[in-house]
């Protein structure tokens, strides 16, 4: 759909990682069966859009920013249940055993189905008849520019224990064309079998996205700004990247250190030498799939937060640099590319911009009509009532939203973040302004209220000339050095009595969130005048009692970790239960009372 015409249409949607979901014909993870599940559910719950997390093949930390392509699909979504079976009695006890061995009662997604998934797939390829159809020569012809790279990747991989290609042999390591044509020729069974999974792959998720048009629901792709430096294309096309640097972003209010990604960034100069190749075949590629894309930290295209690669890791963002390093470059870079994007896809572009925005990105998505992203919890007016702002101020062209899948959800954000400040950054902030850190602490923050490494204010530091008298009662500080953190105050204290305000909620401001709170701030939400609303189904869950105890452990990532916490969150429920849970009418209720539907 062209993106004059999709971003005429104001639309509510959901954010679901696959990953996330399961029902009763899946094996515990979700795949392109379940994910026809979703979109009856969205359907029957008045939603018109499904934002997917990205659905690349994921390196082994199974983060899907971090990707082993940025063209190759999950093998973990293929769908067992949707794919020609060979009548083969053994195959057929081996998928019953699995699926009869799977636990749906877990709270994190146990990967180990991946390999037990693609066990099986190599037996199905050895047994299938079919591996020579039209179908197949066609999907290897018209993805030549990465699949054949791709598949002699992977089939390395393989070879040398799932090492990093830059642990390889040095013929290996630097493509030698001899070396690789015998090796080749030695491994075409196992060539074969990475292409013919990818086909299956493509089939599965083409006959998706035309069930998600006959139901009148658009698939939202996530177009990763990077991937990962152990990837087929880091590999393949090393030209195109700065492998002496690791992107990441500076130091903000969440992560005080800033962030630490490890994914090489960029070389666009001869990326931009090769015509846009690379950029074009990935907008290519994913039409097949998408009606509408949100690209990855597009603030990255204008200038990218670079450290130098053998900066000590516990350092995370902290001594990084932009690149480019000159501001007054930043604007032609970014909207070149952006340009270079909608002129050669059908499908329309969504902006994530959240973060330290400069002035040209917010510019030139507002001269090219690309949405960005407005997250409630962020949406104010920063510079002068420092207060939320009303549904009718959100920008129009914007993609609103409670949460993101990098945030907490919103419940654990009212209980644990709001009204505070993060404990590292003001420690750092105190110390560059030569402040005791610890004395302060006591005369400024509650210790009760504070948690999860977050300060919450005391309520009787109620005004800005308080805040300086305890931040200077042992001496005379320069005011230039208490503007970031007289700001941190402005923009945090009586944050939740502000939003509980704003709300219309009736009696004291209460503590913990609930779903007559929640119900509010999402109705509120639906209500602004962006043009699409999505939330996280995370989020939409609080409307219900299925989420239990502390919210915060509900997240699907916490950014600058590594860990078994990310990307793992499963639902509390089957998509069959949650088609039949009285969840789905009250969203419905409230998407249609918004005027979404």
């Amino acid at each position: 759909m062209p993106q004059s015409t999709l971003l005429s249409q104001k639309k509510a949607g959901v954010t679901i990682p696959l990953f996330s979901v399961y029902s009763k014909t899946s094996f515990g993870v979700g795949d392109f069966s379940d994910l026809k599940k979703i979109i009856d559910w969205l359907q029957e719950s008045g939603n018109a859009i499904v934002q997917l997390l990205p659905m690349n093949d994921m390196a082994g930390l199974f983060c899907p920013y971090d990707a082993l392509s940025a063209f190759a699909l999950e093998p973990l979504y293929l769908s067992l249940s949707d794919l020609f079976l060979p009548k083969d009695k053994s195959l057929q006890r081996q998928i019953e055993t699995l699926r009869k061995n799977l636990s749906f009662n877990k709270q994190y997604v146990d990967y180990n189905i991946k390999q037990e998934k693609l066990r099986i797939l190599r037996e199905i390829f050895l047994l299938d008849s079919a591996g020579d159809t039209d179908r197949f020569s066609r999907f290897r012809s018209d993805n030549v520019y990465w699949l054949l790279d791709y598949a002699l990747f992977k089939a390395l991989k393989a070879k040398f224990g799932e090492s990093p290609w830059y642990d390889w042999p040095i013929e290996f390591r630097r493509r030698d064309p001899q070396a690789l044509d015998e090796f080749r020729k030695a491994n075409l069974q196992e060539i074969r079998f990475q292409k013919w999974v990818q086909w299956q792959l493509f089939e599965q998720f083409k006959q998706v996205k035309e069930y998600a048009a006959r139901k009148k629901i658009l698939l939202n792709g996530d177009l990763p700004i990077l991937v990962s430096r152990d990837s087929s294309d880091v590999w393949s096309h090393p030209e195109f990247f700065k492998l002496d640097f690791a992107a990441g972003a500076p130091p903000d209010m969440y992560c005080a250190r800033g962030q630490r990604w490890g994914m090489p960034t960029y070389n666009w100069e001869r990326i931009s030498d090769d015509g846009y190749a690379y950029l074009k075949e990935k907008l290519r590629f994913a039409e097949n799939f998408y009606d509408l894309v949100r690209i990855d930290h597009v603030v990255g295209l204008f200038r990218i937060w670079s450290i130098p690669y053998n900066e000590p890791l516990e350092n995370k963002g902290l001594n990084g640099f932009f690149d480019p390093a000159n501001e007054a470059e930043w604007k032609a870079h970014g909207k070149k590319i952006l340009e270079v994007m909608l002129k050669n896809t059908r499908m329309s572009l969504c902006a994530e911009d959240l973060g330290v925005i400069p002035k040209a990105c917010t510019e030139t998505l507002q001269e090219l009509n690309i949405p960005g992203n407005d997250v409630q919890r962020w949406s104010k007016d920063w510079a002068i009532k420092h207060d939320f702002l009303k549904s009718r101020e959100y920008r129009k062209f914007s993609v609103t939203m409670l949460s993101t899948h990098d945030t907490t959800n919103w419940p654990a954000w009212w209980e644990n973040e709001a009204g505070t400040v993060d404990e590292d950054l003001f420690r750092r902030k105190c110390a560059e302004a030569g402040i005791d850190f610890e004395r302060v602490r006591l005369e400024l923050f509650d210790p009760l209220r504070s948690k999860h490494a977050r300060l919450r204010w005391k309520e009787e530091v109620n005004s800005v000339e308080k805040l300086m008298k305890g931040l200077s009662s042992q001496g005379t500080v320069p005011e230039g050095k208490l503007h970031i953190l007289k700001g941190l105050y402005q923009d945090t204290y009586g944050e939740k009595e502000k939003l509980w305000k704003q709300l219309g909620m009736a009696g004291p401001m209460r503590e913990q969130s609930d779903k007559e709170l929640f119900q509010a701030v999402l109705s509120f939400n639906l209500q602004a005048k962006s043009l699409f609303c999505i939330n996280t189904l995370v989020d939409l869950l609080y409307l219900s009692d299925l989420w239990t105890g502390d919210a915060y452990q509900y997240r699907i990532n916490t950014p600058g970790t590594v860990g078994n916490h990310n990307w793992s969150l499963k639902l509390p429920l089957s998509l069959e239960e949650l088609h039949k849970h009285p969840v789905t009418k009250q969203i419905r209720k409230l998407v249609a009372d918004s005027g979404r539907i």
